[in-house]
Parts: structure tokens; sequence; C-alpha cells
């Protein structure tokens, strides 16, 4: 894998440079996740906050967790593509919302967390981490 890695938003409107590898990437089976990838489970990669460089506008959403954390997102205000989500509490990384990336290898997770509200019929792979709720 080569970096920095590129990757931009539907439109292109807001495009991006990470520039070393995720801490790591996960599947997250929560139900908001569901709502918000309208499939399975949401993918997210964890990223030191100054390992990206973004260019152009981002909009800002945000609404609590049911552990009082807030969950806010970045995202296109043009295209509405969501491009990463973070803890106001917890500077120093965000959740990259990988597929935007041009190269989207990198997306295999390697943990699976809320595999409690997971859909049945999904079968989580062999040999990664599982996590019930949170990790």
């Amino acid at each position: 894998m080569t970096y920095p890695m590129r990757g931009a938003c539907q439109c292109g409107g807001v495009t991006y440079q990470l520039l070393k590898p995720p801490m790591k990437v996960i599947a997250c089976h929560c139900r908001e996740c569901q709502k918000l990838s309208t499939s399975a489970f949401s993918i997210t990669a964890l990223v030191e906050t100054d390992a990206i460089e973004f260019q152009g506008e981002l909009a800002h959403w945000e609404r609590s967790s049911d552990s009082g954390n807030i969950n806010a997102a970045k995202f296109c205000p043009t295209c509405g593509n969501r491009i990463y989500h973070f803890n106001p509490a917890d500077p120093g990384r965000i959740k990259l919302k990988p597929a935007t990336l041009d190269d989207t290898s990198i997306i295999e997770p390697t943990a699976h967390i809320w595999v409690s509200q997971k859909q049945a019929w999904f079968q989580i792979p062999e040999g990664v981490e599982v996590f019930q709720e949170q990790s």
C-alpha cells in the first residue's frame, strides 16, 4: 500500500489525502449504522487526525449516543456523502468512511462491533475480533 492515498465525496467537492494506514478498520452492526449505510453494517477506518488532510467545505451533523457521547459527522453539503465521524471528546482520531477512498483495498474489517444487533443472515468471517456491543 502506498501513502498518501486520495479520497473524495461523490461529487468531488470534498477531497482528502490519507497520509498513513488506519489504526484499525471496523464493521459496525448497530441499528444507527445500518440506517447510515442503508445496508447490514457500516465500515469505519480509525485514523489519527494528523494523518489526514481535507480540502473543500464540510457540513456538520451530530447526535447523542446511548453512552452519552456525541457522535458527530462531517459530510459534503452538495452531494451529502459522509466523509467521517468523530467524538469531540476524542480529538486525536476520526472515523473515516473508507469507501470514499480512491483505492478501497484497505476496506477489510479486522473487528466487528455491535454484533448483538447484526442482521441474522450475515455471517462474520473467521479470524476477526467480535464484540457484542462497543469495543
